[in-house]
This record gives C-alpha cells, sequence and structure tokens, in this order.
C-alpha cells in the first residue's frame, strides 16, 4: 500500500492506458494532478503538453487518436477552462473520436447543486450532448473505477469522447492504494472487437459476386478498425472500385488504380451507377448526400451492404438490403476469406475505365489553374505545388472554407491515418492544434497544414506552442484577407454586396516570427517551391505566407453547388432585393 493523492491516482490510472500526454493550461484546482504529472509520469514516460487554448488542447488530443492508437487526453481547469474546451470536444464527438475529457470541479460539498461559488458551472451538463459518456467522480475511493469506466466507453463500440469531472477535494484527498488496483486494459474491458454474424457474411459475399457493377464505399470506421488492408485485398482480388467519404481518406493510396477521389466526377459516375454497394463504416450523412439518389443509385436499382460496429447507423440514412453489425475489419476479413473459397480473382472490369476517363477530364478542366503563373497567386496554383512538392508519408491537416474545397480538388492522400479534417462540424481553427497533436504521435513524419488565413488567426497563438516543443510542422496559409467561403457565397448570392467578411492585410509570416517561427511571405508563383523547400528543411515551425488571389478565392467550382445542394437544400429562394 502507498500514500497517495488523488491526483496522483488519477495520474497513475492514466499511465495504465498507455497515455503519453495530457494536453491542456494548467489551473489551481487540478494542480495535485499536474504535480503528480511531473512528479510519477515524466519518469514513466507521460507528459503535460501545456497550450494557450484549452480548445486548441481538445484539438491536439483528437488529432493524437485520429493519427495513432493512442487515446489522447484533455484537461481544462473548472468553469472557464472547461468551457473552452467545447469547440474541441464537439469536433471529436462529431467525428466520433475516442478521447478522454479532464475538468476539476468545485467542492463536493458546495456542487450539485450550486451554492455560489466562483467558477462554478455545471460541467455534467454542458458536456452530455457532445460527448459519449460522462461522469463525476466525487469520492477518492471511484477515481480508478470511474476512469476505466471512461476507457470502456471511449474504445468499446462505436468510439468518442468521454468526460470525466472531478470534485477539487477528491483530487486533493489522501488515502492508501495498492500497486494491484492498477490493472491493465485487457483485465477490465474487452479490446477484441467482434465479428459480423457469419451466416450474413455468406449473403454478402452471394451478393457480390452476382453484382455486375459492385462498389466498395468506406468511411471512418475503416480508420479506427485498421481495415484498410483489407479493403485492398478485396478490391484487387475482385477488382472492385472504391470510393471513401471524407473520414475515409487514406484507405487506398490516391492514385490507386481502383480508387477514385472524394466526390469527383469519377466516384459520383461509380456511386450513382453502381448495381451494389458495400459501404463500410460510413452513416451516409451531409457530404456522402446521405446516401440518396441521383448522387447515388435508386434503392430499387443500387443493392446497399452496410457494415458497422454500430448498429443504430446502419441504415440511418439510406435504406438496405443487408445489414452486419461488427468490425469493420473482423468483417472484411470474413467476406475476403470467403470469397477466395468461392472464385479466383478477377482481372478486369471494363466499366472502371469511364469512371477513370470521367475523373481524368474534370481533373484536366482544372490544370490551366493549377499552371496559373497570374500574381497574386492563384489559390489553385498553390495548393497544388504544396501537394506535389511534399512526400507521400506526410499526414495533411485540413482546415478552413474555400482553401479546404481548392484543396479536395487538389489534395492526394497516400497512406492511412494521414488525413485530418473535422469532417463533421467543418470547424475553422483545427488546422494548427490537429497537425501538433499527429506530429507529437508521429514524430518522424512530416506534418503539413494547407488552411486560410482566417482558420490560421483562430489558433495562432500555439505557434509559440509549436516553438517550445520543437515541432517542425509546415503551416500553408492561403491568405486572402476575408472569411473566403463566406464571402464567395456573399458574392455569388448577392451581387457583390459583402458583410462582415473582409480583414486588414496581415503579415502572418511576421507574426509566426514573432513567436519564435520561421515566417516566409510568398507574393508571387515563382517564390511556392523555394518556400516549400526551405520549410521542409526547417528544424522549426514554419509558416508559410501566401498572398493569394482574393477575386479568384471567390470562385471555388464546387462551392455554389455544395451550398445549395447541401447546407441550403429545402430552403426556400430569399427575396434579397435583386433585380431580375
Amino acid at each position: 500500500m502507498a500514500l497517495m493523492n488523488g491526483g496522483e491516482v488519477l495520474a497513475r490510472a492514466l499511465l495504465q492506458e498507455g497515455v503519453r500526454w495530457v494536453f491542456g493550461v494548467p489551473g489551481a484546482q487540478p494542480i495535485t494532478f499536474t504535480d503528480a504529472i511531473a512528479r510519477v509520469g515524466r519518469p514513466n514516460g507521460m507528459d503535460f503538453i501545456m497550450t494557450h487554448h484549452e480548445a486548441a488542447a481538445a484539438h491536439m488530443a483528437d488529432a493524437v487518436s485520429r493519427s495513432s492508437d493512442m487515446v489522447g487526453v484533455c484537461l481544462g481547469t473548472v468553469g472557464p477552462g472547461a468551457a473552452n474546451l467545447v469547440t474541441g470536444v464537439y469536433a471529436a464527438y462529431n467525428d466520433s473520436i475516442p478521447m478522454v475529457v479532464i475538468t476539476p470541479q468545485i467542492h463536493s460539498n458546495r456542487s450539485y447543486p450550486f451554492k455560489g461559488s466562483q467558477q462554478e458551472l455545471d460541467q455534467i451538463h454542458l458536456f452530455r450532448p457532445i460527448t459519449k459518456w460522462n461522469g463525476l467522480v466525487n469520492r477518492y475511493d471511484r477515481i480508478l473505477d470511474m476512469v476505466r469506466w471512461a476507457f470502456r466507453e471511449a474504445t468499446t463500440g462505436r468510439p468518442g469522447p468521454v468526460h470525466l469531472d472531478f470534485n477539487v477535494d477528491v483530487l486533493f484527498g489522501n488515502g492508501e492504494v495498492a500497486e494491484s488496483e492498477f490493472i491493465s486494459p485487457q483485465r477490465y474491458r474487452a479490446v477484441e472487437r467482434p465479428p459480423g454474424d457469419p451466416g450474413l457474411v455468406t449473403e454478402a459475399v452471394e451478393m457480390l459476386l452476382q453484382a455486375e457493377k459492385p462498389l466498395i464505399h468506406c468511411g471512418g470506421g475503416v480508420m479506427r478498425s485498421k481495415a484498410w488492408d483489407v479493403v485492398r485485398e478485396l478490391a484487387e482480388y475482385l477488382q472492385i472500385p472504391v470510393t471513401t467519404s471524407v473520414a475515409g481518406k487514406g484507405t487506398l493510396p490516391e492514385d490507386h488504380p481502383l480508387l477514385f477521389l472524394v466526390k469527383g466526377m469519377g466516384a459520383i459516375m461509380a456511386e450513382s451507377t453502381s448495381d451494389l454497394v458495400l459501404n463500410v463504416g460510413c452513416t451516409m450523412s451531409e457530404l456522402d448526400f446521405w446516401g440518396k439518389p441521383n448522387m447515388w443509385g435508386e434503392p430499387a436499382a443500387q443493392k446497399f451492404i452496410y457494415v458497422d460496429i454500430d448498429p443504430s447507423k446502419i441504415g440511418l440514412n439510406r435504406e438496405f438490403d443487408l445489414g452486419i453489425i461488427g468490425d469493420a475489419k473482423k468483417v472484411l476479413r470474413q467476406i475476403v476469406d470467403a470469397v477466395k473459397q468461392k472464385t479466383g480473382p478477377v482481372t478486369q472490369r471494363d466499366f472502371i475505365a469511364d469512371y477513370r476517363e470521367l475523373e481524368e477530364q474534370t481533373l484536366n478542366s482544372y490544370a490551366e489553374m493549377a499552371a496559373s503563373d497570374a500574381k497574386p497567386i492563384h489559390p489553385m496554383r498553390l495548393i497544388s505545388e504544396a501537394v506535389e512538392s511534399l512526400s507521400r508519408d506526410g499526414i495533411m491537416v485540413m482546415d478552413g472554407g474555400n482553401t479546404a474545397l481548392w484543396t479536395n480538388i487538389a489534395g492526394r492522400v497516400y497512406q492511412p491515418r494521414s488525413f485530418l479534417f473535422a469532417k463533421g462540424t467543418g470547424q475553422l481553427g483545427v488546422g494548427l492544434p490537429y497537425a501538433l497533436g499527429a506530429k507529437i504521435a508521429n514524430p518522424d513524419r512530416p506534418v503539413y497544414i494547407l488552411h486560410g488565413d482566417g482558420s490560421f488567426m483562430l489558433n495562432c497563438q500555439e505557434v509559440e506552442t509549436a516553438v517550445r516543443l520543437k515541432l517542425p510542422v509546415i503551416d500553408i496559409v492561403s491568405n486572402d484577407s476575408a472569411w473566403g467561403m463566406i464571402k464567395g457565397a456573399q458574392h455569388a448570392a448577392f451581387d457583390h454586396r459583402y458583410c462582415g467578411v473582409d480583414f486588414c492585410d496581415i503579415r502572418i509570416d511576421l507574426l509566426a516570427e514573432s513567436m519564435g517561427g520561421r515566417g516566409i511571405r510568398v507574393e508571387s508563383p515563382d517564390e511556392i517551391r523555394p518556400a516549400l523547400e526551405e520549410a521542409a528543411a526547417s528544424d522549426r515551425i514554419t509558416v508559410i505566407d501566401a498572398a493569394v488571389d482574393r477575386e479568384a478565392n471567390l470562385d471555388v467550382p464546387v462551392l455554389f453547388g455544395m451550398i445549395v445542394d447541401l447546407w441550403l437544400q429545402g430552403c426556400d429562394s430569399p427575396y434579397c432585393g435583386l433585380e431580375e
């Protein structure tokens, strides 16, 4: 038995879970916990990573989970600190990212209900709508139990963020704890994920083999179960084309002959004309156009097989012919093994060439923009050159509005867990903290960010965090001095009438320099490649401040269609005082 305070019990419990970093802003109430990290955590491989804003801490923890097998952990102190975590936790929740959120709470004798303490906040109800599970830890002897409960909920089934609210007197409390009470995850929760029902797998195999134009569509569930190799094996064995959701980017290299780019014309043709879709780990939500015609086939003509760990997501937005509950990797392995017992490999499917031809025609239509020598820089030239010059094993972080749309056209991802984007929220400002979390978890891989100036400024203070932690990420800022996507929407809808969208010309390169980073201003196309090469060779964060053509950035080819077909679908056309 050893005497320890509640903060130390918490730190030791996290060590048992393999936690290496706790991201956050320190405070008085969790001081026993942060001290325990310094005293007990550091000698055992766990450290506290201080950020300048709690939202950035949550995003960094989120990125650790997205880019590795680890579960990210973040901390915000009671009241304002906890409230600041919300935007980061919300992004993780919408994308089903496992994460543990820790907040201290006012003393147990004056909280729930509250009596007027400074900083008091009902943090249980604050986080409940944006976490998979949360709970109050109001007794010292429940710390270990509640930490185990949190990790069980975060990692099993459909993953997601969880929240633990610790009364401060619990963190400061003392007690004796036996070493045997700190048990490994394998001894208290199931770490093996379930396979699919064998009978349903057999049925799925028969449907696949009978289909004339099958398609495999992969979502975020493929990333979490690490099913990419099995997807590739099945696709190549039967020569089945593959498309992905935004969350599934990287399932196959985006230059693989069977892979069609997310919502490119080749993918749209495949998704709308296939006679069978094997949909793996994808909810078919808004960015997949709900699985509805005309972007997908009519249900009478297009059979649909769902594979998902969460039965509540099967058929949520698209009716289906067969649903298999199970882990994506295990179900796909069952399918592959059964297919190989029934048939030999398929050598060719002629219809795939039609998809490829249409995709290449569309990409060729962007070639002039990508090669533009115009000054100011065309946004497509900036993004295209950045993607071409950076290594295939790099981790791409996409952030922002129109910059994200240009990146979706020109960006390429070649490995799993190499694309980070707040898909479910489209939240701005995730770029830099996502990149720092990914770099911490993957120190040997290059990490780069593609975002706009508006997105950069939302968490620009974390440049100092990158400098302090010696994290040499490459931050590429498409600077149009505006909220480009909203200005583009106003430009298209209101005949150049703008409101609340324009900034001053901010010298972002000098801002980075002021915090100890490397800043490079780029104002012409011939400066892009040298700046990227300098950034790749740097041992510190480099921010490339690229002045792009503000007018060209208003006219992303897909912007207006996205606004009308997705965000405003079903809305009336408003009268805005414009003559016909």
